[in-house]
């Protein structure tokens, strides 16, 4: 065969669920083209995929690995995405480099709804993808029980490129529908040509058949040549799956075991005849093939002794050691294989490239030879909100500005990763996309960064109000020695509407409180709301200045300041004093079958539910409304996942405060009284 290596790169980004046997496929993949010379094994530790200590302590990915080969003289880049649902915006990342996405599926049926959400990416962002059900070698499910399920959460045709032959209920071979050749699985190699069983071969003509009617639809062409019972050639029939794969209409399927080698081989050559050029996927993210250079930042990583990498697919043009990016020369040029990055001179279309120290790049951007872009026409995946904290503590108190800085590039490499400074409880909370998430965050603080810190449950912020109002009249003086301190105020406070927050009203006539210090009355009144009588910060109060006295040589600001706070201490408790807890409004998206127990999850965290409805642009979701106490909202997302096989998610907003009364009320403020 003529060697391709001068036409440019392709990328294919490998996705699926935990333990679908992504890392494992991806090895097979590397081994079959002569990249490494020895599959590694997840137990063992030693794939060139989930090369982190984090990775491989889990035994489970937890970023994008990425990976390169040449198979029959193309390039290829692979990219190995995490599995984890709380990990998906790594992959969704990844997938924005992708002529083609490989979807590992394990084979069960019990688990193909868990991949509704990928599939629904996949289609939304209209990324040509193809699926490979692995581990067939223990598979104990139909094949077409499996596309059946598999159907239901795709928009697009599947297409079953193979059919399996069986011995004995296991899997060990497999007839392509479009040669329609039969092979039997050979380990650790490419498979052996073998007849057609007979067995097998009604199956196999109805399943080419619907494969062809499926193309059909795509294509008058080959429809009138089935309606004329001729039978199209093979290579037609090649050139339709292309053309049809690139333009995403319909998703091929195949399958074998990464872990024997069994089909991989026929994968890569599917790979290498259907992948469309980078051009393809340049035109779908909405990248000008015009100008010098286009290449879009896909990731950012900070290495200890690297610092900060920017990973960017070139689309268009090439770039080298020496090259500009604007006014920023890179301090270096790597291609990445797992843990191992490998310096080289120049990169070119349709590569993977790792750039270090562009200080100005940021993820999703696109680098230009003008410097890097970013252009909200460029399609990018939304970032998603948070749903899971934990309040940090550094352990050695010495660490407070390394962990800034250190969450800094964390977040700097994951934007679902945020930090928030709690004012009314002055907690410093970590928010992610769940518990594993920040477990790997917190983990990579201590093995990169050297911190180490400490994690609880973030407190809730509660307040306090008032239901009744009351005149105060409070008198603040000291004499000590010299000039005293005095200030003499007459306040009326009382509640305001909820939400309606703090307001200071002056009635004083006749200059009792001379003006200078008015603003020093309602700075100490304001700063003795900070921690009410209930020992939370007290909202929705009036306080009114009605009266008072001076003393032409002791008053001061200081003075009246503290008579206001001694007012609002004495005055408040008299005020029928109550606690609020916040309510958050919260939007949760379940698959339509787990419905019921959504009820029953918002009833036994005191939520109130609002409405439901289909999910806009979801086959068979639902999405419920209702208000919840933020204290109930710490491990929602934890029991959500654990009743909707993972998929369940929700959004949430402040929505009101809300007046809470009874045992739960007096735990509360006990417990407050306790820290205080």
């Amino acid at each position: 065969m003529t060697s391709k290596s001068a036409e440019p790169a392709r990328c294919a980004v490998i996705v699926g669920p935990y333990t679908s046997g992504k890392t494992t496929l991806m090895e097979a993949l590397l081994h079959a083209a002569g990249a490494i010379g020895r599959k590694g094994s997840i137990t063992e530790g030693n794939t060139v995929g989930d090369a982190s200590t984090e990775a491989r302590e889990r035994q489970m990915g937890v970023e994008a690995n990425f990976a390169h080969c040449e198979y029959l003289g193309e390039r290829w880049f692979f990219i190995d995405c995490p599995g984890s649902i709380e990990l998906a915006y790594e992959s969704h990342s990844a997938l924005m480099a992708a002529d083609v996405a490989i979807v590992v599926i394990p084979p069960e049926v019990e688990r193909v709804l868990a991949m509704a959400p990928l599939f629904k990416f996949l289609d939304d962002y209209q990324i040509p993808h193809l699926l490979f059900i692995g581990k067939t070698d223990k598979a104990t499910t139909r094949i077409r029980d499996i596309m059946e399920a598999l159907q239901s959460i795709s928009s697009r045709p599947l297409l079953l490129r193979q059919v399996p032959i069986r011995d004995d209920d296991r899997i060990t071979g497999f007839v392509d529908l479009v040669s329609e050749r039969a092979y039997r699985y050979k380990e650790g190699g490419p498979s052996d040509l073998i007849e057609i069983p007979e067995d097998i071969k009604s199956r196999e003509d109805e399943a080419r058949q619907e494969m062809l009617e499926s193309l059909a639809d795509f294509d008058d062409n080959l429809l009138e040549q089935l309606l004329e019972d001729r039978v199209p050639g093979s290579d037609e029939v090649y050139g339709q799956l292309s053309k049809d794969l690139a333009e995403d209409l319909i998703v091929p399927v195949f399958m074998g075991s990464g872990e024997h080698g069994n089909g991989v081989t026929r994968l890569f050559k599917a790979l290498r005849h259907d992948v469309p050029p980078p051009g393809v996927a340049a035109k779908r993210l909405g990248i000008s093939m015009n100008g010098g250079l286009s290449a879009s930042v896909i990731k950012t990583l900070n290495q200890q002794h690297t610092g900060k990498l920017s990973l960017a697919r070139i689309w268009k043009g090439e770039i080298s050691e020496t090259g500009l990016i604007g006014e920023t020369k890179p301090s270096g040029l790597y291609r990445l294989m797992g843990g191992d990055s490998q310096k080289i001179t120049v990169a070119r279309e349709g590569e993977l490239v790792a750039l270090g120290r562009l200080q100005d790049a940021q993820t999703s951007d696109l680098l230009t030879l003008a410097g890097p872009v970013r252009n909200e026409d460029f399609v990018w995946p939304e970032v998603p909100r948070p749903v899971y904290a934990l309040a940090i503590t550094p352990r050695n108190r010495q660490d407070d500005v390394k962990l800034s800085a250190s969450i800094a590039r964390l977040t700097e490499e994951d934007p679902t990763l945020s930090v928030q400074h709690n004012h009314d409880t002055h907690q410093m909370l970590l928010w992610g996309q769940g518990e594993i998430h920040l477990k790997i965050v917190i983990e990579r603080l201590k093995s990169r960064y050297n911190v180490e810190v400490d994690a609880t449950p973030p407190q809730t912020a509660y307040k306090e109000t008032i239901k009744r109002q009351v005149m105060q009249h409070s008198r603040f003086k000291r004499q000590s020695g010299g000039h005293g301190q005095f200030g003499d105020v007459q306040m009326e406070i009382k509640p305001l509407r909820r939400g309606e927050g703090f307001e200071f009203v002056d009635k004083v006539v006749g200059g009792s409180v001379p003006k200078q210090y008015i603003s020093a009355v309602e700075a100490g009144a304001k700063e003795y709301l900070s921690r009410g009588p209930l020992g939370f910060p007290v909202v929705d109060v009036s306080v009114t200045l009605l009266d008072g006295q001076h003393h032409s040589v002791d008053s001061s600001d200081q003075a009246f300041k503290s008579a206001a706070r001694l007012a609002m201490s004495e005055g408040l408790p008299q005020c029928s004093p109550v606690l609020l807890e916040p309510i958050y409004e919260v939007v949760i998206s379940v698959p339509s079958e787990f419905t019921a127990r959504v009820h029953g999850l918002v009833s036994a965290r005191r939520g109130q539910i609002l409405g439901f409805e289909a999910k806009s642009g979801w086959q068979s979701w639902d999405e419920f409304k209702c208000h919840m106490p933020q204290a109930e909202l710490h491990d929602l997302i934890i029991e959500l996942r654990s009743l909707t096989i993972g998929v369940g998610s929700f959004e949430w907003q402040f929505d009101h405060l809300q007046e809470l009364t009874g045992k739960l009320a007096e735990r509360v403020m006990a417990s407050q009284q306790l820290e205080h």
